[in-house]
């Protein structure tokens, strides 16, 4: 069975891909979000293959190796950096250890036995970005907090959307004194104070276990989904006046087939226009709450607690520009996708690209 798009669908995606702005950005992004689902091939202290007296270990994905296994006095896991400096010593062995490009974890201390101090960007040590004010390496603690917010922006939209969607079309569909009534709930619930909810919650939450993705991720939502309601509510409330609504009601179709089947796709250009946006400011939300502490909990990798440590230590600013311009960065790409999904969904210029 042979898959072909939507003459129409098909024409906006030329649309967008004519757009080179957006495009491109669209390709950067999604190039970076590829690579950090594979994070632990490009960024760990792990390494990604040892070559050690005839036989193959490939750390990365597997068990943990202690120092025994390759002759070293101790049974904690090895050191693949120092391994690395062990056998580069002992030429003609045939033992070799092959490291990632940046061969650190998001949560070590670089430099055990030292004083904690930021240091500068040094491309011998392969700290690309330098270190922060307790010897971890930026440049991990950026992609790792990347991927992290990644996965928080992702369930943000399906949560936010499965409520806002659901219920706007409902509010659309139904009217009348349903329309209203929910109105008014929404109306109340906009009125709660969303930083302190967030403030009492880490609050309760005890100091040893922290506020955790998942029960930060169900505070945001909870406050976040008022708002697509309204254009879901809207967009439905058009859609139900048309023909093909009258005809699958005529023919006996129930109410959940003529929302999800026959209204919602219609509407979808509503939310596809909006997930760029949403990215941007479900990344936004998180970087702020862990930027001002009520975010996730330390060590947890996170732009907003490397943006806390520059402001907090502006002597070192490798740290502040670091964490400021990737979250620019990909609030950037995010924006101009944005613009070019909106404007090559704007049924306003259909006529201007073929």
């Amino acid at each position: 069975m042979k898959f072909t798009l939507n003459p129409l669908t098909a024409k906006k995606f030329r649309r967008f891909r004519s757009i080179r702005r957006g495009y491109l950005s669209f390709v950067l992004l999604l190039t970076a979000i590829v690579l950090s689902f594979f994070a632990e091939l490009l960024v760990n202290s792990r390494a990604l293959a040892v070559r050690f007296e005839g036989h193959w270990y490939f750390p990365s994905y597997g068990r943990i190796h202690t120092g025994k296994e390759f002759a070293l006095p101790y049974d904690y896991e090895v050191n693949y950096r120092d391994l690395r400096e062990r056998f580069a010593a002992q030429p003609g062995s045939g033992n070799w250890v092959l490291l990632p490009l940046v061969p650190y974890d998001p949560l070590e201390n670089c430099y055990r036995g030292e004083t904690f101090r930021p240091r500068p960007p040094d491309w011998r040590t392969r700290h690309y970005l330098g270190t922060d004010q307790i010897n971890r390496d930026i440049l991990a603690r950026l992609f790792y907090g990347f991927r992290k917010a990644l996965v928080f922006a992702g369930a943000f939209i399906l949560l936010t959307y499965a409520v806002g969607v659901t219920l706007g079309c409902l509010m659309g569909y139904f009217g009348g004194w349903f329309d209203i009534l929910v109105q008014r709930l929404i109306e109340i619930w906009s009125n709660i104070p969303f930083l302190f909810v967030v403030i009492i919650v880490s609050s309760i939450v005890p100091a040893s276990i922290g506020m955790s993705l998942g029960v930060l991720l169900f505070i945001v939502v909870l406050f976040s989904w008022t708002g697509m309601t309204y254009y879901m509510r809207s967009a439905t409330y058009r859609e139900k006046a048309r023909d093909y609504v009258h005809a699958a009601q005529v023919l006996g179709a129930g109410t959940p087939r003529i929302i999800f089947r026959h209204i919602l796709p219609n509407v979808l250009s509503t939310i596809v226009t909006f997930i760029p946006f949403t990215i941007a400011s479900s990344i936004s939300a998180l970087t702020a709450l862990d930027f001002l502490g009520f975010g996730l909990p330390p060590p947890t990798p996170s732009w907003g607690e490397l943006l806390r440590q520059g402001t907090s230590n502006l002597q070192s600013p490798w740290i502040v520009t670091s964490a400021f311009s990737a979250l620019v960065i990909v609030l950037v790409l995010v924006t101009f996708i944005g613009e070019a999904v909106r404007e090559a969904f704007d049924p306003k210029k259909f006529t201007t690209y073929q």
